[in-house]
C-alpha cells in the first residue's frame, strides 16, 4: 500500500478532468485499483453522480457539423452517411438552396433550411426522425444564421447552424454575421443548452494560452484573425470550442482540405457550464458527401427525468377488407365467435366488442410506426452501390494521391451524378404512368399530404408557454395554463343583445326507419374514410351485408323510440 498526498488545483476549463479533494488519501491495493478517500464523506462527488444517475436517465445524442458544398443531388446521400454514422442531429451550411420549407432527405431525415440565393451560401439543420415531433420553434434569420429549440424529455436544447463569411469578405459582412449569432444567442434562456455547429471560416490555432477559459490546446496551425473572432465571440458568451478540447490525431482535426492546404475551420460550440456533457469530439474520415469539408461530431448526453413514454397507437388494418378473400375469412371468424348464428346480437357493445376483436385476429394490427418515405423511392441499390464505389475511390485518393486515382475518384463522382439523375427520372415516371389509375390517384394523395406534412417546422403543439414566456414542459403545468386559459376565457363577460322569441313545439309522430333506407345509406357512403370512437369503419357493415343491415336498422329504431 502506498500513501500519497495531493493538492491538485480543478481547472474548470477542461470537461471530464476529475479534482481531488486536497488532503486526500490514494490507497492502491493488491489489485492496482485506485480509491479516493476525502475529509468528506465516503465517495465524496462519484458517489452524489452516481445517486443522481439513479434518479434520473441519460439520453445520448451525436450532434454534428458538415459544409456540403451544395445540397442538390446529396440529399439521400447525406441521410445514408448521417445512418451509418449514427448522427441524430447535423448542422449544414452553403446548401444554396432557395427557400425556407422543411424536406424529407431520405431514412426518416428531415432537412430544415433556409436561403435568399441557389448560387451561395444558405445553413440548415438536419434531425433524426425520432426529434423531428420534438421540435418547439424555428428561426431562420439569415442565409447565414439559423436555430431550432427541441424538447427532448423536459430538456430544451437550441441548436444553430452558422456560416461566416471567408476571409476575403467585407468587414461590414462579418460584422453582420456575428451581430446576428449575438442576437440568436441572447434570446436564448440562460437554463437552456446550446450547441452551435458552424462553419466560421477561421482558425483558432494550436494553443490556448490567455484562452484557457473558452478552448483546449488541440487546435491546428496558427491562429488568424477569423479564429480570433470565435474565441472573442465564446468568451462574450461564455462558451467553450469544443473541437479543441480532445486530443486527436491531426487527421481527425483537420476539416478542410483542398489544394495541398489541411486546416480546420469548422466547429462545435457549447456552454462552459454543459461541457462536462460532452466526452468525445472528432473529425469523421472516409466520407464523400462534401469535396472539401469533413463532418465533425460530438458525443453529448443529457440527464433528463424519467418520463413514461406514450403508448404507440395501433390500428387494426380494415383496409384489408377491400379484398374479398378478407371478407369471407372476416364473416367466418365473426360467425364462429357468435356461437355459429348468423344474427348480430341486438346489445351494441357486445356486437361492437367482436367486431372489434374479430378484426384484430383476423386483419391484423399496424405497429404504430410511420411509412417508408415515400420520396425516396429511386433509392435503389445500383444507386447505393455507385455511392460506395465513390466513398472508397476517395479513401483510396487520400491515402495514394496519385493522378491515376484522382481520376478514377473523379469519374466515379460523374457517375454517381448520373445514376441519381436517372434512377429519380424512373421512379417519377412510373408515377405518371399510374396516374390514370385508381393506385395511382391515391399516391397522388398520399404523396401530397406527405409534402404538406413535411413543409411544416413544427408538427405538433406539445408544450405552451406561460404568462411571462416560459415553456412549460410537465404535463401537469401544460394542464394548469390550459385550465387559467379556459377560466378566464368562458369568465368574461361582453355586451350582448338578449332577444327572447316565442318558439313554437310540433308534436308529430315520427315514422320507423326502414331496412331499404338502411340499405341506401350505406351504399352511398364512401370507403377508406377515418373510423370514429368505435374505431369500427364503414367497410366492417358492407362486408356483413343484409346481417349490418337489420342490425343497424333495429339499433337505429331503438335510439328513436328512447329520444319520443
Amino acid at each position: 500500500m502506498r500513501i500519497v498526498s495531493t493538492n491538485f488545483i480543478p481547472d474548470r476549463s477542461r470537461p471530464g478532468l476529475t479534482t481531488t479533494a486536497i488532503g486526500a488519501v490514494d490507497l492502491q491495493g493488491a489489485g492496482g485499483n485506485w480509491a479516493t478517500v476525502g475529509r468528506r464523506s465516503r465517495g465524496g462527488r462519484r458517489v452524489r453522480r452516481q445517486r443522481e444517475k439513479r434518479k434520473g436517465k441519460s439520453v445520448g445524442l451525436r450532434i454534428g457539423t458538415l459544409n456540403v458544398g451544395t445540397m442538390t443531388g446529396k440529399g439521400r446521400e447525406l441521410a445514408d452517411v448521417m445512418e451509418r454514422r449514427k448522427v441524430d442531429i447535423l448542422c449544414v451550411q452553403e446548401t444554396r438552396w432557395k427557400g425556407s420549407k422543411p424536406r424529407s432527405i431520405g431514412e426518416g431525415f428531415k432537412l430544415f433550411y433556409y436561403g435568399v440565393d441557389s448560387k451561395r451560401n444558405g445553413v440548415g439543420v438536419v434531425l433524426k426522425e425520432e426529434f423531428v415531433r420534438n421540435v418547439l420553434e424555428v428561426k431562420r434569420v439569415s442565409d447565414r444564421v439559423m436555430s431550432l429549440k427541441l424538447e427532448i424529455e423536459g430538456v430544451m436544447l437550441n441548436v444553430v447552424s452558422g456560416y461566416a463569411p471567408q476571409v476575403g469578405c467585407e468587414l461590414e459582412e462579418k460584422e453582420r454575421f456575428w451581430s446576428e449569432l449575438d442576437e440568436v444567442m441572447e434570446s436564448i434562456p440562460t437554463g437552456e443548452r446550446v450547441v452551435i455547429g458552424a462553419d466560421f471560416n477561421g482558425h483558432v490555432g494550436e494553443g490556448n494560452t490567455g484562452d484557457e477559459e473558452v478552448m483546449g490546446k488541440f487546435g491546428v496551425k496558427e491562429r488568424n484573425l477569423e479564429g480570433q473572432m470565435v474565441v472573442d465571440f465564446a468568451k462574450r458568451m461564455d462558451m467553450g470550442v469544443v473541437n479543441t478540447y480532445f486530443q486527436k490525431r491531426e487527421e481527425h482535426r483537420v476539416t478542410y482540405k483542398s489544394g495541398g492546404r489541411s486546416t480546420q475551420v469548422d466547429y462545435i460550440l457549447c456552454r462552459r457550464g454543459n461541457l462536462k456533457e460532452i466526452s468525445d469530439c472528432k473529425v469523421v474520415v472516409g466520407e464523400s458527401v462534401a469535396r472539401q469539408h469533413r463532418m465533425v461530431v460530438c458525443k453529448m448526453t443529457l440527464m433528463v427525468c424519467k418520463k413514461k413514454r406514450p403508448e404507440i397507437e395501433k390500428k387494426t388494418k380494415w383496409w384489408k377488407l377491400k379484398k374479398e378473400e378478407c371478407c369471407e375469412e372476416f364473416r367466418q371468424k365473426l360467425r364462429q365467435a357468435l356461437g355459429g348464428q348468423v344474427v348480430l346480437p341486438d346489445d351494441w357493445e357486445t356486437t361492437a366488442e367482436v367486431i372489434r376483436e374479430t378484426g384484430r385476429k383476423v386483419l391484423g394490427v399496424s405497429s404504430g410506426r410511420r411509412k417508408e418515405d415515400k420520396e425516396t423511392w429511386w433509392w435503389n441499390e445500383e444507386v447505393q452501390d455507385s455511392v460506395q464505389r465513390k466513398r472508397l475511390a476517395k479513401k483510396k485518393w487520400y491515402m495514394d494521391r496519385t493522378e491515376e486515382n484522382r481520376q478514377e475518384y473523379k469519374e466515379l463522382q460523374r457517375r454517381v451524378k448520373r445514376e441519381v439523375s436517372k434512377a429519380n427520372q424512373k421512379a417519377y415516371d412510373e408515377l405518371y404512368t399510374r396516374l390514370d389509375t385508381r393506385e395511382g390517384e391515391k399516391d397522388l394523395y398520399r404523396l401530397a399530404r406527405q409534402r404538406d406534412r413535411d413543409g411544416k417546422d413544427v408538427q405538433q403543439v406539445r408544450v405552451i408557454k406561460d404568462r411571462d414566456g416560459r415553456v412549460l414542459t410537465s404535463e401537469e403545468s401544460v394542464q394548469r395554463r390550459w385550465k387559467e386559459y379556459f377560466e378566464e376565457l368562458m369568465n368574461e363577460e361582453n355586451e350582448r343583445e338578449k332577444r327572447v322569441e316565442g318558439v313554437n313545439s310540433v308534436e308529430q309522430k315520427v315514422d320507423k326507419i326502414r331496412k331499404d333506407e338502411v340499405r341506401k345509406a350505406l351504399k352511398r357512403m364512401k370507403s377508406g374514410k377515418a373510423v370514429g370512437p368505435d374505431d369500427i369503419p364503414v367497410e366492417v357493415w358492407k362486408c356483413l351485408g343484409e346481417a349490418a343491415v337489420e342490425f343497424l336498422a333495429s339499433l337505429f329504431n331503438r335510439v328513436l323510440e328512447k329520444l319520443q
